[in-house]
């Protein structure tokens, strides 16, 4: 009788990325079962593989679904909305794990996603990050088409990454937008596309700004890490920004070559930054 494969738990919310991580795993030779985010998740990513669908707060059909499929190891990727503890009905299990969650509750998305990992862990199960299975579509360092940041679009990278530093610190957000120095918007609960949609409207007269995306400073990296797809070239463009700097080795692309495809077609740049150097130093380094 042939041995059983190690099975992977998908936790899917929005977006292509969980059905890209099942194709990943399958392709190393293990199965799937993917926990299907009710009002998050999308069929058609989803419905390729054995799923089902949950309520985000019913914790205890969650993790009954992932022992039942023998899943040890787990992933959470894509974009679910924080509701208001007021629409979460959580079941009885649901009910323990908010109560053992605590404070995280109320903090920003990595404190609680932080705090989720660890009582997952508590439950016996190992998160890993979607970029232990999807190292392709990593972002690398340095300019990723054919478009390179001149030196005013180099100081507002680094003007973007010392603010950056900040909201992270504080797990605020993880993207801003600078124009010429000025911070134009800055990302919180309402997402990278709306933030954008705000910084065109506050854009400048001259040469169009910068969005920067990185994570924050000790950021849970296997539960939220910075993501960037063709939507968010499209919308930088839309603002009239000049290109979008993010954290190489730190930042997921939902398709990399179509992302470079669409900037270079729209004449953005594309650029990886390491968070590790001094942004003093990017600033101070000419425009190839």
């Amino acid at each position: 009788m042939a041995a059983r494969q190690e099975c992977v738990g998908i936790l899917a919310g929005g977006g292509p990325l969980p059905g890209q991580v099942a194709e990943a795993a399958v392709a190393e030779g293990l199965s799937v079962f993917i926990i299907a985010f009710q009002d998050f998740a999308e069929p058609a990513v989803v419905e390729r593989w054995p799923h089902a669908y949950v309520r985000l707060a019913a914790a205890g059909k969650i993790l009954s679904e992932l022992r039942t499929h023998g899943c040890r190891d787990i992933v959470l990727i894509g974009p679910v909305r924080r509701p208001s503890l007021r629409d979460l009905r959580p079941d009885v299990e649901g009910a323990r794990i908010l109560t053992r969650l605590g404070r995280a509750l109320f903090a920003g998305d990595d404190g609680l996603l932080g705090a989720l990992v660890r009582i997952l862990g508590e439950e016996g199960f190992r998160v890993r990050g979607a970029h232990e299975f999807l190292s392709h579509a990593l972002g690398r360092a340095e300019a990723m088409g054919v478009v390179v940041p001149d030196d005013m679009a180099r100081a507002d990278i680094a003007r973007g990454m010392d603010v950056l530093r900040v909201l992270g610190r504080l797990d605020i957000g993880q993207g801003c937008v600078v124009q010429a120095g000025v911070v134009l918007a800055v990302e919180a609960m309402e997402g990278t596309d709306s933030m954008l949609e705000r910084a065109g409207l506050c854009r400048q007269p001259g040469a169009g700004g910068v969005l920067v995306k990185l994570c924050k400073p000790g950021q849970e990296r296997r539960a939220d890490m910075p993501t960037i797809g063709p939507r968010t070239i499209t919308n930088a463009g839309r603002a009239g920004l000049v290109g979008i700097a993010f954290e190489a080795g730190g930042t997921l692309f939902t398709d990399l070559p179509a992302c470079i495809a669409a900037a270079d077609r729209a004449g953005l740049f594309l650029f990886g930054v390491e968070v590790d150097g001094a942004s003093r130093e990017l600033a101070e380094k000419p425009a190839l």
